[in-house]
Formats: structure tokens, C-alpha cells, sequence
């Protein structure tokens, strides 16, 4: 009885509640409630070969797996819950859904044997306004179910570009080209990396960040994002 007493007083004191539908949650430690979680758009891209993710990437980027969690749709729960993290600072949401895209990936016999994960960088000026940058906090939720290490400040981006919002495929990939350097790429050679980032919409970030990656010897990449925009 005394535990349930703590939890009645904390949650009125200290109410909780699911992102998605607004209702009372006793376990802080989840962002949404049992009905948003069985609500969510998943892709099961993880165990489909020849996917859309891999379709967009052919004759552009040389991946040898792609995957993404989620389908992003407007006003919908997914993009609702990417909001809190990129700019609320809601950094347990990007852990949360993290953790479900390593799930995925751990049970995906597609992307067995990888070395690292590399989050897709932002430039220092968007960074020190943000405070923080998004793709590294979804890759710090699937290293928890994966054990896949992250690499982080290795691949950086010097180029501060405007919003890819509204452009063009050919437009996007004008505004990041020549956007990416690798600092130390012999810590990367002969390594299999998976490429992560929030919402895939074009690609075109993605491919300019992986041709990068894709100089270094022996390198092998995969692409892995937490949201497919699928217009």
C-alpha cells in the first residue's frame, strides 16, 4: 500500500502526462501511454530488403542497408513527438524512440556486425543555439538496446545552411554540398557505420554527409533514421 500511496501523492504533486493523448501516467520513465505506443506509424523497414529508405539512396549513395522507424506525416504523433525533442529539450522522448528503433535494428539480421554510430553533425552556430543536437541524442537511445558505440565531433559540418524546408531535391543538395569534413578518417577506415539522423524526406543531407564518409578506405555505411517522410 505505501508504494501506491508515493506514487498517488507524486503524481499529484508532480502530475505526468502522455505526449501524445494528454492522459495522467504513473511511470515517469515513459513519454506516452499504452495506446499512443500501439498507435505508432511503425515501417518494419528493419527486415524488408529493397526498402523505400535503400530505394531512394540507388544510384546516389553506395548503402549497404537503410532503414527508417517511423512514417512522418504532418500534425501526426511522430512529428508532434520530434518537435519536443528538437526544440523543447525533451532529450527522453529522442532516448524513448531510440530505444525502439534499436530494438529494431538488434532483431534485424540485415544489420548485424556494424562498428559505429555516426550522428548526423550540425554546425557549431546551430548547435549553440539549439544546445544540443538531436541525432546524437536518438543515437545514445539505440546504443542502449544495440551496444553500437557512437561517434560523436569525428564528421563535422562547416557549412551553416539555411533550412531545407520548402526546397527542391535539387535545391536541398545545392544548399549542402561541401557542408561535411571527417577530422580523423584513418579512425574510420575499414569500418561499417550507420549514418543516423531525425526525418529522412529527399536524402540530400544524408548523401552529401555519406559521400564524405564513403572517401575513407574500406568504409561500409548504412542510413538510419528515427522518420520517413513520405510524400
Amino acid at each position: 500500500m505505501i508504494p501506491f500511496a508515493l506514487n498517488e501523492l507524486c503524481h499529484l504533486f508532480f502530475p505526468h502526462y502522455c505526449h501524445g493523448c494528454g492522459v495522467g501516467l504513473y511511470d515517469r520513465k515513459l513519454p506516452l501511454c499504452a495506446s499512443c505506443l500501439n498507435t505508432l506509424p511503425r515501417t518494419q523497414f528493419a527486415a524488408i530488403p529493397n526498402n523505400p529508405i535503400e530505394r531512394i539512396f540507388i544510384g546516389r549513395l553506395n548503402i549497404i542497408a537503410g532503414f527508417s522507424e517511423f512514417y512522418f506525416s504532418k500534425s501526426g504523433l511522430i512529428q508532434a513527438l520530434i518537435h519536443q525533442l528538437k526544440y523543447h529539450h525533451n532529450s527522453s522522448i529522442g532516448i524513448f524512440l531510440g530505444n525502439l528503433t534499436g530494438y529494431s535494428l538488434l532483431h534485424s539480421k540485415r544489420f548485424n556486425q556494424f562498428d559505429a554510430l555516426i550522428p548526423l553533425p550540425l554546425h557549431t552556430d546551430k548547435m549553440y543555439k539549439r544546445g544540443y543536437n538531436q541525432a546524437e541524442i536518438i543515437c545514445t537511445g539505440i546504443a542502449e538496446k544495440t551496444g553500437i558505440p557512437v561517434i560523436k565531433n569525428n564528421v563535422q559540418r562547416i557549412r551553416y545552411t539555411s533550412t531545407q524546408t520548402k526546397k527542391t531535391r535539387i535545391e536541398r543538395w545545392e544548399n549542402v554540398k561541401d557542408s561535411f569534413v571527417v577530422k580523423n578518417p584513418a579512425s574510420l577506415a575499414y569500418k561499417k557505420l550507420i549514418l543516423v539522423d531525425d526525418v529522412l524526406t529527399t536524402g540530400a543531407t544524408l548523401e552529401a554527409c555519406g559521400s564524405v564518409l564513403l572517401k575513407i578506405p574500406g568504409v561500409s555505411l548504412g542510413i538510419l533514421t528515427l522518420a520517413y517522410a513520405n510524400k
